[in-house]
């Protein structure tokens, strides 16, 4: 080789070199999902979600020239071992932030975790108190049960329904909707006749849907989430009870219209957009991101977008913005989600604050029905 080819050899060689020491390292988000176990059914959207809209911000070069790393583990829905996890996450993967987990009671276990790393903690979980009262490191990205139950009352409400039975599952997402509809109703003027409860494993309701059929109530409202609702929704029609059957969000992805089968034939819930995208007028301001989210799942999973995959993709958007504006460390970042305003994304339209770690309203909800194995929107 003469002299001259290897001085072009060694500048190419020293321009990778430098390129590679000099290249800006990944930002690492870990993420905790149910990917396993009973809330699979949540857990397992929110992982593809995650995974899909990564990959598309590194394919298109990142965000300000770094690359996204998802660091996934799978909780299988427990909590002592969310916690385990998030301990990982933070001490041995080094992230600047978590997404997850999937469900509230991990959720609440995880919270002093990442307080204590002083890591942002975007919840993919509906319970209130995850961020009431506000804790400075814990976001969350799933609509709140106090927004769903106000949407179900307002609905009762409209239709003169005053007396509701209540059948909530004993965990911590129950207990959460269960203090929403018990400390709400006074105010839209509904009586909470019946208060019952099952458990997370239970597999037959008849013994408490019997006592709601004595009880004269006018709507019967299941919070839970699969498979509990839809069991409850086969029990309500095999004992014959016509009472209007509401359901949490907990439920809005068609897992529950194909555990429940025909029984989920005229059960109303309040959902997030995205699962009736299509039926949306074009002047909303969600439109754009759902129908986008809805195309892009379809196409790399080849099955419809749910609810639940839409708190991971919003979660991940988030700490893009956060990072497109200037943040790179987990406090950073912190900030950043606290400033954020007017982000449309699948939950809802974002507007968080140093008094608000939830960041939607009431428009974040729409009250659907199942009609022919599908959802509609209630008028």
């Amino acid at each position: 080789m003469n002299i001259k080819v290897m001085n072009v050899v060694i500048a190419a060689v020293t321009l990778l070199f430098s390129a590679n020491v000099f290249a800006a390292a990944p930002i690492k988000i870990g993420a905790l999902f149910a990917v396993t176990g009973p809330a699979a059914f949540l857990g397992e959207p929110e992982r593809k979600s995650a995974e899909m809209v990564v990959n598309e911000i590194n394919r298109a070069g990142g965000v300000k020239g770094r690359k996204l790393e998802l660091v996934v583990y799978d909780t299988s829905g427990d909590a002592t071992k969310a916690v385990q996890l998030a301990t990982k996450l933070i001490k041995d993967d080094r992230v600047v932030a978590i997404i997850g987990p999937s469900t509230t009671g991990e959720t609440m276990a995880v919270i002093p975790v990442a307080e204590r790393g002083k890591i942002p903690l975007i919840s993919c979980s509906a319970g209130s108190k995850i961020t009431y009262p506000v804790k400075k490191w814990i976001f969350k990205t799933a609509q709140n049960d106090a927004l769903a139950v106000g949407r179900i009352y307002d609905y009762l409400q409209k239709t003169r329904q005053t007396k509701v039975s209540i059948l909530t599952v004993s965990d911590g997402f129950g207990a959460s909707g269960r203090e929403q509809l018990k400390s709400q109703a006074a105010k839209y003027g509904i009586t909470v006749v019946s208060d019952d409860t099952y458990g997370p494993k239970d597999t037959d309701m008849t013994a408490q849907l019997t006592r709601i059929r004595g009880s004269h109530s006018q709507a019967i409202i299941c919070w839970g989430t699969n498979p509990g609702p839809a069991l409850v929704a086969k029990n309500v029609r095999q004992l014959g009870i016509k009472t209007p059957l509401f359901m949490s969000h907990g439920v809005s992805s068609k897992k529950f219209i194909e555990l429940a089968g025909d029984a989920a034939e005229g059960v109303k819930l309040p959902s997030g957009k995205v699962v009736v995208a299509d039926l949306l007028p074009g002047s909303d301001k969600q439109k754009k991101s759902l129908m986008a989210f809805v195309k892009d799942y379809q196409k790399h999973y080849n099955k419809e977008g749910d609810h639940f995959g839409g708190h991971a993709w919003d979660a991940v958007m988030l700490i893009r913005n956060a990072v497109n504006n200037g943040a790179s460390s987990a406090a950073g970042i912190r900030d950043q989600l606290e400033k954020t305003r007017g982000f449309a994304g699948i939950g809802g339209t974002f507007n968080y604050s140093t008094t608000d770690h939830a960041g939607l309203g009431k428009d974040a909800f729409v009250l659907v029905e199942v009609k022919n194995k599908d959802w509609m929107i209630v008028k």
